[in-house]
């Protein structure tokens, strides 16, 4: 039976070393926080991952899973050293890969034994061609390492059955060993059906950023018409419905709203085109550029239509404004370029009172945004609000009760950034209820006639 080595234990690799423990295999997960090795050790997930807790506690329980700081152990018993390191963006805008040479000038020289070497972490194309030279010069005479890149696809929110029940396999492989080696540790998949894509390993690397940025793509072209439904009198809803029944396009991420973030489409977005440029193709993703400044705009939008409300009332410097979501995505606590929090720095920025809530995310947003309010409910954040924005679509704010929230703000207004809530029970409940891609705020009568 292999066994297997899971070097980096963030959000990815804590993830994948649970998940080989469940496909049946003996794992080791290495760091450098002896901190975040305790707690996983002791079977503590340190970030919010559905699932993941109780398939981490079953395995470190049987001894099947451990976690510790030595790369040497590591290298003295593992056959397969699956890479998860994080690559964040660089100022450039390229993907910072310091931690994964790192790595490899640690791992290589003490490996006594043949073994295989796979990539997980998204990395330009290239990378695994330069450490497969690095590894060379770094290892001992007569082991032979083999280099290979099997990108993840993981889900915030979905990371456990994205691992067991992937979507599709890759497997870049220099070689026939790699290719076996890999079959033999998704057996369990690829019997299942999982399709596998064989491939070199510069096009390995290409899957995981090409497929972030046709997503960020998407998501983008849909706000772009709903800036032209904004302009046209036009539904940005019932065109993406009417757009999701082509089989060619289909429905998926076709939700206008506030836009993408997160860790992964903003920046492999922004690597990709800082690779380009680097081997001279630059010209073939200028569209990219585009889709962030489209991105961009949404945030921009939301932004500008808070403060609109917010100056049609006395005072409107100390405003208070009541954000619902602070993560990226529901069902997890990333905050990273979230557009949600963004939007509540930007308000507080302005001058505005901002009290957020999230259902999880609260303790990583504080850390990040101190200078915010935040919430232990959504009704103790809308208290004597002069208006509501919705910009995580987490699922409990869909039966938030708009008719004890109204007796709650000053001002019954509701920006629906992500475009997910029933405008119908808000405005019955004598809400003002605005939403990117329709021209005007949806008015209920009794306010127009208040008005």
């Amino acid at each position: 039976m292999v066994t297997i080595s899971v070097i980096g234990t963030g959000y990815l690799g804590a993830t994948h070393a649970a998940g080989m423990a469940e496909l049946g295999f003996d794992v080791i997960g290495v760091d450098t926080d002896p901190v975040k090795i305790r707690a996983l050790a002791g079977g503590e997930v340190p970030f919010h991952e559905p699932g993941l807790p109780e398939l981490l506690r079953r395995h470190v329980q049987t001894g099947r899973l451990r976690f510790t700081t030595s790369m040497a152990q590591a290298a003295a018993e593992a056959d397969l050293h699956f890479v998860c390191v994080g690559t964040p963006q660089s100022l450039t805008g390229a993907a910072d890969l310091s931690a994964v040479h790192a790595v490899i000038a640690e791992l290589a020289p003490l490996l006594r034994r043949n073994a295989l070497v796979v990539g997980k972490s998204t990395v330009p194309v290239g990378t695994a061609e330069q450490l497969t030279r690095r590894i060379a010069s770094l290892i001992q005479p007569g082991i032979a390492v083999e280099v290979a890149w099997n990108p993840e696809f993981l889900r915030e929110g979905h990371a456990v059955h994205d691992t067991l029940h992937p979507n599709r396999l890759v497997f870049g492989c220099a070689g026939p060993s790699a290719e076996w080696l890999l079959r033999e540790v998704y057996a369990r998949p690829i019997a299942d059906g999982v399709p596998v894509v064989v491939t070199d390993l510069a096009t390995a690397e290409l899957v995981k950023v090409s497929a972030n940025a046709f997503l960020a793509t998407k998501i983008s072209f849909i706000n772009a018409m709903a800036e032209l439904c904004e302009a046209a009198g036009a539904d940005v809803l019932t065109l993406a419905r009417a757009l999701g029944h082509d089989e060619r396009i289909g429905a998926q991420f076709l939700g206008a709203g506030l836009g993408y973030g997160g860790g992964c489409l903003p920046k492999d977005v922004r690597a990709l085109i800082a690779r380009a440029d680097e081997l001279g193709s630059g010209e073939s993703v200028a569209f990219l550029r585009g889709v962030e400044e489209i991105n961009q705009r949404r945030r921009d939008r939301i932004v500008a239509e808070a403060l609109e409300v917010l100056r049609g009332g006395p005072g409107w410097r100390a405003g208070r404004v009541a954000v619902l979501g602070a993560a990226f995505k529901p069902h997890s606590d990333d905050v990273r370029d979230s557009p949600a929090l963004e939007v509540a720095q930007r308000l507080h920025r302005a001058g505005a009172l901002v009290t957020v809530y999230d259902p999880v995310a609260a303790v990583r947003a504080r850390s990040v945004a101190p200078q915010l309010r935040y919430a232990a409910n959504p009704h103790v954040a809308c208290r004597k609000a002069d208006v509501v924005l919705h910009l995580t679509e987490w699922p409990e704010f869909g039966s938030l009760d708009p008719v004890r929230l109204r007796a709650i703000v000053r001002n019954p207004v509701l920006i629906d950034a992500r475009n997910t809530l029933d405008a119908a029970r808000w405005l019955a409940a004598g809400w003002e209820f605005r939403r990117p891609g329709t021209v005007l705020p949806l008015v209920t009568q009794d306010r127009v006639a208040a008005g």
